[in-house]
């Protein structure tokens, strides 16, 4: 069984910042929208936004065992875009929120269904309800009345920025975050993916002991 990981937030607060120190590891990005990585280096990885192709990624053993889809919110976005203007009326209108909220469920289930050291992180905007919780940004409330995405999930990690980055590993400030208990050791940890995979990993049993080397200094 793989482990999905969602990661909300602002733009800018990091979220894709965070990847910078998985360059040479065992880590892998599919990215929803083609814009350059806010750092220097590469990772490996395409430009995807096909569920079928991005399922198919997700639980190949010939990709690396941490597996990053950045700006997946993108993915209902962009299908919402492409059919809402031929979709019609009524219940219509229903039947594509049904379809848009199946096609993003089902890519959480391909995580679950993926070997049992594969870790995907789910990287989304935050966006606040009427209530002002603060959750994963989707496109309105028909598709969160038929999926509450950050239920499927046991890792929900929130990048803020204040005087420096950092993810948010507990609910704090109306905001959904939460980790199992004793998987880190702080409410805010600093935003560094790699240490993320690694206590993740290590807290599992399902250690990388690529993603456990040493960077070698410049």
């Amino acid at each position: 069984m793989g482990i999905p990981v969602l990661i909300i937030g602002k733009s800018g607060s990091g979220k894709s910042r965070s990847m910078k120190h998985c360059i040479g590891k065992d880590f892998a990005v599919i990215r929803v929208l083609n814009k350059p990585f806010p750092f220097r280096g590469k990772l490996p990885g395409n430009v995807c936004s096909d569920y079928t192709k991005i399922k198919t990624a997700i639980k190949s053993k010939q990709w690396p065992k941490s597996i990053v889809i950045d700006d997946a919110g993108y993915l209902i976005t962009g299908q919402f875009m492409d059919g809402h203007n031929t979709t019609g009326k009524g219940n219509a209108v229903f039947s594509l929120y049904n379809q848009l909220a199946d096609d993003f469920y089902r890519m959480i289930q391909a995580v679950i269904e993926a070997p049992e050291d594969r870790i995907v992180y789910i990287v989304m905007h935050e966006d606040t309800n009427e209530f002002g919780d603060i959750k994963p940004k989707t496109i309105g409330k028909l598709l969160d009345e038929k999926v509450c995405l950050e239920g499927m999930f046991t890792i929900v990690l929130r990048a803020v920025k204040g005087e420096r980055y950092l993810f948010v590993t507990q609910s704090q400030d109306g905001a959904v975050s939460k980790a199992p208990d004793d998987m880190f050791e702080t409410v805010e940890i600093d935003n560094d993916l790699l240490v993320v995979d690694n206590a993740i990993r290590e807290y599992y049993g399902i250690e990388n002991p690529k993603n456990q080397e040493k960077q070698e200094e410049e």
